[in-house]
């Protein structure tokens, strides 16, 4: 292989700068893991209000960067942080765009002015890189909110020397969320209106950032094997699975990884004890503190506790623990919840919480401390989603010995093995069907061998021994940089 490419990887979250999800912890942890390997990577993200608030150590270098954004001329300025392992960070920032209290969006609906936000930042983001001299061999971008850079690398910065080498990757973290905007604002975008068709950005009459993402990037990724097999088909697709076989050829599945140095019950900071597959006295010790803290009934320690740490949303499967959670809870065992989401979600748990209060925790919002000590205190997690991508919170409860119990779809049947008791191997527990009584039937397959000290033993070990650090997929991501690096200035030289 020739020298590692030089990579532009661009975000519109990226922890611990700025979070709602967790395409932030996979794009704060992967260029990381990226740099390792030897790969010149460097991020690039919008300068929010949140990452302002976390008085991050920045410096500006360019102040009044001139981008088109439509019939428009704007400034901005882009500052420069870095992460805790060296990798440089961007920072763009634009008066009155970036600086809010949200990152897309409030309870009530999305930004109506989100595409000029992240047109701004994409064309910011290229002629910057420009600007400082940065060339880069790859630009790797990540969902809607970035799905105009491969298309703008393919229109307008097509016959700009410095791009006419540059290969795009854009990874896809969730097909739900596809970036639809009125045809009427195709100008806002900056791409020519010779694009707005069906084989281009044009999706059902209106402006589609994940198509043009899909359709004009050199190759596209998702975030586990499983779910770019899903996306392929009408069921998980969400309109956009021809669009997706057209380009199979070009479709990659990557697993995402997790970043063990912030999720080790070794080390965690945020737990009351610690603990690891050679002494598990400290876990006892975090349930214990877990049943302080959320005012649950002490009995419970002697019982089993089911967790669940989500966006409370139909897509994580809610309405599948809605259903289920008072039979849950007649099996003599307890239940936190921790998310926030959809009001009827909220509501319907926020009052089974209150009728069985000391059997069951809710609390609405997100806190990450309280999430590591619920990871480490439960006994198992609940993951019984609709579809999931990749999902992490099931990997991290592998770490802290939580036994998850998952629906068999996407990242999720990709990361957890059925446990089999006869063999002990195994390492969670699964069910298929998208409905209740199939939920509750793993359930109480999961209490069962709870019951069995030696089999639960096992399959806690078992768990707590996998590994899905980021290295492996690391290196998969530095494969295709260079395969898509080769194939597109192998084009170039032929003129296609």
């Amino acid at each position: 292989m020739s020298k590692s490419p030089k990579v532009w990887f661009l975000a519109p979250e990226v922890a611990p700068f700025a979070k709602t999800g967790g395409l932030a912890d996979v794009a704060g942890a992967l260029p990381c893991a990226l740099k390792k390997l030897g790969v010149d990577v460097r991020v690039g993200l919008p300068f929010y209000g949140m990452v302002r608030d976390g008085n991050f150590p920045v410096r500006k270098v360019v102040e009044g960067l001139e981008v088109p954004l439509g019939d428009r001329i704007l400034q901005g300025d882009v500052l420069e942080t870095a992460t805790n392992e060296g990798v440089p960070v961007y920072l763009f920032d634009r008066k009155g765009f970036f600086d809010r209290d949200n990152l897309y969006g409030t309870p009530d609906g999305d930004y109506p002015d989100n595409l000029e936000r992240f047109a701004y930042f994409s064309r910011a983001a290229l002629l910057f890189a420009k600007k400082a001299g940065f060339h880069f061999d790859v630009v790797h971008c990540h969902d809607w909110q970035t799905g105009l850079m491969p298309a703008y690398l393919k229109t307008l910065y097509s016959t700009d020397p410095f791009f006419s080498r540059v290969a795009s990757v854009f990874t896809i973290h969730n097909m739900g969320y596809q970036g639809l905007f009125p045809a009427d604002n195709l100008s806002i975008s900056g791409l020519p209106a010779s694009e707005f068709h069906p084989e281009g950005v044009e999706y059902w009459g209106n402006i589609s950032l994940l198509k043009a993402g899909i359709l004009y990037a050199d190759a596209t990724t998702t975030v586990s094997p499983t779910y770019s097999q899903e996306i392929q088909t009408p069921e998980f697709g969400m309109g956009m699975d021809a669009i997706l076989r057209k380009r199979s050829a070009d479709l990659y599945g990557i697993l995402n990884g997790v970043d063990y140095n912030a999720w080790d019950p070794a080390t965690d900071p945020h737990l009351a004890a610690h603990y690891g597959p050679g002494d598990m006295g400290g876990k006892r010790s975090c349930k214990h503190d877990l049943v302080n803290e959320t005012g649950l009934d002490q009995r419970l320690m002697a019982r089993p506790l089911f967790a669940m740490i989500s966006r409370l949303a139909a897509q994580k499967g809610c309405d599948l623990l809605v259903q289920i959670a008072e039979d849950v809870l007649r099996l003599d065992a307890g239940l936190v919840i921790l998310g926030a989401g959809e009001n009827k979600y909220q509501q319907a748990l926020v009052e089974l919480g209150q009728k069985y209060s000391g059997n069951m925790a809710v609390r609405i919002g997100f806190d990450e401390s309280l999430a590591h000590r619920i990871m480490a205190g439960a006994d198992m997690l609940l993951v019984p989603s609709m579809y999931e991508p990749c999902g992490l919170t099931q990997i991290y409860a592998l770490k802290y010995g939580t036994v998850p119990i998952v629906r068999a779809t996407g990242g999720l049947d990709d990361t957890i093995e059925q446990f089999d008791p006869d063999s002990g191997t195994g390492t969670g527990f699964k069910f298929v069907d998208y409905d209740a009584n199939a939920f509750l039937r793993q359930i109480k397959e999961a209490l069962r061998i709870y019951d069995s000290k030696g089999a639960w033993a096992q399959v806690v070990k078992n768990g707590m021994r996998a590994d899905f650090s980021w290295a492996e997929s690391a290196r998969e991501y530095v494969l295709l940089y260079e395969k898509v690096r080769q194939r597109y200035q192998s084009k170039i030289t032929r003129g296609v």
